[in-house]
């Protein structure tokens, strides 16, 4: 991995005003690259519309663009003038009706998409889904966890909810990930964002880089910030308060020397190295549910 500085942009959107957010997007782009020098750079959660559309589905599906690269294009040009790297979140229309993916999509200096991540793990309440006969929800999920070669090593992305399963953020860092993306539109508390952050990023020593939505979507649900980035031995390097901002930190190169930030206690192990696979093929990879119940299940 190649040092480098990575930038969070902790905004809100106006609700499925796509157009008019991609320009916010871009304003804030661009000043975040001349304040901080970042190379990577993550936005929130599907920031072209806010999370909940409070739309049906069909009419939902309706103002989605057909082509992904109506939203892409200026930061395509954007990426290439400032030679950096975004992720950029968004809902992404399929061809096939209705079927709508929660995507964040990596792009760099050369002008097209390095990659695309479609979130695996959508919250329950964004599940597509059939009830009584009735439509529910509007997110179909992805089965991919792939990483993407940049010039200064390999990234992943995660999306929101996906940071409660470790399984998702230890295959990306199996794959070689040394930074992960982090866009949420998070609503639960501001202890298990931090909790689940802080853990990924300590359980697989990578760069966590995870970023907030503030205000509202058309669902009147409101998000509270506290964007942050973590280091691979769990050190909080930036953290956002609960208005628009932009963090920022400089990754270092060779991170997991030290077991604490502060002190010279060399680090002995590696979370990646030490994992009992015999173990795991046993126990992990088979259904399951808690044995406590929630105030309701929906159904996958």
């Amino acid at each position: 991995m190649k040092k480098i500085i990575s930038a969070g942009i902790q905004i809100s959107i106006e609700p499925n005003a796509i157009k008019k957010n991609i320009d916010k997007c871009l304003e804030w782009y661009n000043r975040c690259i001349k304040e901080t020098n970042a190379k990577f750079v993550v936005f929130p959660e599907t920031v072209t519309t806010g999370f909940s559309p409070g739309l049906p589905l069909a009419d939902f599906y309706k103002i989605l663009p057909n082509n992904i690269d109506e939203i892409l294009a200026p930061f395509f040009k954007m990426a290439k003038q400032t030679k950096s790297y975004c992720v950029v979140p968004t809902y992404e229309k399929t061809s096939k009706k209705n079927v709508i993916y929660n995507s964040a999509f990596l792009v760099g200096p050369n002008e097209k998409i390095i990659g695309v991540y479609r979130k695996s793990h959508p919250f329950p309440t964004e599940r597509l889904r059939k009830e009584k006969n009735n439509i529910l929800g509007w997110t179909t999920p992805g089965y991919d966890a792939p990483v993407f070669d940049t010039e200064f090593g390999k990234v992943g992305i995660i999306i929101c909810y996906d940071g409660d399963f470790p399984e998702l953020s230890r295959a990306l860092a199996a794959q070689g990930a040394v930074i992960i993306a982090r866009p949420s539109a998070l609503l639960r508390s501001f202890e298990i964002w931090d909790l689940t952050n802080r853990a990924r990023a300590y359980d697989n020593h990578i760069y966590m880089i995870a970023v907030n939505m503030v205000g509202a979507d058309a669902a009147n649900n409101y998000y509270f910030g506290h964007s942050m980035i973590i280091s691979p031995i769990a050190q909080k390097l930036a953290q956002a308060r609960g208005c628009e901002e932009i963090i920022y930190a400089e990754l270092d190169n060779d991170p997991i020397k030290r077991v604490t930030y502060g002190a010279n206690s060399p680090m002995l192990f590696d979370h990646l190295q030490d994992r009992n696979l015999k173990l795991y093929k046993k126990y992990i990879l088979k259904e399951a549910q808690s044995p406590f119940e929630p105030a309701m299940r929906i159904p996958y």
